[in-house]
């Protein structure tokens, strides 16, 4: 992997050190205000609805004025709205900063992706954006037990500690990555808009489904523990399970067989297992064999989120490529949205086993779409294009 990847991959390690407080957004708004907890789901989602706006914020940023800027400014951004919260009195107020981290959360999402897929060729993309996958991992093992710890003294150090981490990764990206060129003014984009794009199209759909699965479990778990008798702060502890799997897990990527399989068989394959890791949840209790469904179910995001972002970096232009991974990441804004209304209503009104046995269903009909909709409309082959190598602007020659 070129020295960039390795770069920022250890700087959003660092970040994902400290990146535990949005899952425990729901449950600070109970714990500490007394809230319902279809009020702390409203107030998630307000949070996932200013989301949308910031990922297609992120996506232009990231073409116009370059990759490295883009996220710093989105995670400085984040730090003040964290810190924001922590301070909050009210719901009221936890609501509006929680909008306003919502509107700089996505910014820097975009950015990270097109700038790891400016450094590598198509043929290597899967790899890369699975070894990222991987660091953010890294960093979420010791995050999930800081919030474990943390947590039980109060749920507001949180996102104290994450706005840190912020900081930290800005510090490191300013100072270690290189300044990637972006367009100049008035620079025509190559290809299609990517709203054009039917086989992007079909990604963002299923994507959604996906991201819907996924954020589930962010807002839902630590509820979910309550409501079966656990402490809220004992999800740090699956978070840092699932965390562990997907790091152990990356040598299986590399093996011929798994590697050769095409991309609807792969994404299928990975939305059985997490059918499966959240059928667990909904029948067994106690620590331990939650610990089990959660490596089941880690296993399957292990071989969905390196192929699906290759997918979508190989079917966007070079000089567009912060546009196509922003208009996929709207996904995880609409599941940001959606999630935490559902999963706190189906928590309070049917409980625990309807909520998980439901989850699991739906990543059934989820495998099932990829060789429905998805298949049908991707190319045969990747786009051929070189990678961009992100370096330094050359000095102005001596007169």
């Amino acid at each position: 992997m070129p020295r960039s990847v390795w770069l920022l991959a250890a700087a959003r390690a660092v970040n994902r050190l400290g990146a535990f407080s949005v899952p425990f957004l729901a449950a600070l708004t109970v714990v500490r205000f007394g809230a319902s907890p279809v009020t702390a789901g409203l107030v998630t989602a307000a949070f996932g609805v200013a989301t949308i706006p910031s990922r297609l914020l992120g996506g232009r940023l990231a073409d116009r004025i370059g990759r490295r800027r883009s996220i710093v400014l989105g995670l400085a951004g984040c730090a003040v709205a964290q810190l924001a919260i922590a301070a909050a009195g009210t719901v009221w107020q936890v609501l509006a900063f929680a909008v306003l981290l919502g509107l700089v959360y996505e910014i820097y999402e975009p950015a990270s992706q097109a700038m790891i897929a400016d450094a590598v060729g198509p043929a290597d993309r899967a790899r890369a954006y699975s070894l990222f996958s991987a660091a953010l991992a890294a960093g979420g093992t010791g995050a999930g037990l800081i919030a474990a710890a943390v947590g039980r003294w109060d749920l507001r150090w949180l996102f104290v500690i994450d706005a840190a981490s912020c900081l930290a990764c800005a510090v490191v990206v300013r100072r270690v990555l290189p300044l990637d060129r972006p367009l100049r003014a008035g620079t025509k984009r190559t290809g299609a808009s990517p709203w054009r794009d039917p086989a992007l199209l079909a990604l963002l759909g299923c994507g959604t489904f996906y991201a819907l699965v996924y954020t589930q479990v962010t807002v839902a778990l630590p509820l979910s523990m309550r409501h079966s008798g656990l402490d809220a702060a004992d999800a740090g502890i699956l978070f840092t399970v699932a965390a562990v799997s997907t790091v152990a897990g990356q040598p299986l990527l590399r093996l011929g067989r798994l590697a050769a399989l095409s991309t609807p068989v792969m994404l299928a394959s990975g939305c059985v297992l997490l059918a499966a890791g959240f059928a667990g949840y909904a029948f067994v209790q106690g620590l331990v064999p939650l610990a089990l469904a959660t490596v089941v179910w880690s296993a399957g995001d292990l071989l969905i989120f390196g192929r699906v972002y290759a997918t979508v970096a190989d079917l966007a232009p070079p000089d567009g490529r912060g546009h196509y991974l922003s208009v996929y990441g709207l996904s995880w804004g609409f599941a940001a949205v959606i999630a935490p209304v559902t999963a706190t209503w189906t928590l309070q009104h049917a409980g625990v086993a309807a909520l998980w046995t439901g989850t699991a269903a739906l990543c059934l009909v989820l495998a099932a779409f990829q060789f429905l909709v998805v298949k049908p409309l991707l190319p045969d082959a990747p786009r051929d294009d070189a990678p961009v190598l992100l370096e330094p602007a050359p000095a102005p020659a001596a007169s």
